[in-house]
């Protein structure tokens, strides 16, 4: 146990999950049987019923399907980032699944849905595990 809020889960179901993001991936489950994406992390197919699903790469774009700011540092590493926005992504690339995290840069008062957003990974000094974060883009979410 890190002591952090974040990482892998006690029982080891997200571990290639967070094992991708120290390798700089985002990794998310695909059923090998019938090829349905799946997030968050489960031990059969909700679809077909497959047990253990695969992790595969995505790319880490998307878009904004909805978004909060907040104003109370839920927990003590976001204290200096007070307020901060988090943001739900859709990823065209992986079944619109959608993905959690908090938006970063200079325009995040600017943020609205449906606006593009690239993923990148952050590894925190101190911190055993990174993180993903996300930017609005100005290319565009991939299709």
């Amino acid at each position: 146990m890190t002591g952090e809020p974040w990482g892998p889960s006690a029982d080891g179901l997200d571990q290639p999950y967070w094992d991708g993001l120290t390798r700089g991936e985002l990794r998310l489950q695909r059923c090998g049987n019938c090829k349905t994406w799946i997030w968050g992390p489960q031990w059969v197919c909700g679809s077909c019923h497959t047990l253990d699903p695969n992790w595969e790469s995505v790319t880490p774009t998307g878009t904004v399907y909805s978004w909060s700011r907040s104003w109370y540092p839920f927990i003590t590493e976001l204290a200096d980032r007070v307020p901060y926005v988090t943001v739900l992504v859709e990823l065209p690339e992986a079944g619109n699944r959608r993905v959690l995290g908090i938006l970063t840069g200079d325009d995040t008062d600017a943020i609205r849905i449906g606006d593009p957003v690239v993923g990148h990974i952050e590894h925190d000094e101190g911190a055993t595990w990174p993180l993903l974060r996300w930017r609005r883009s100005t290319e565009g979410a991939q299709a």
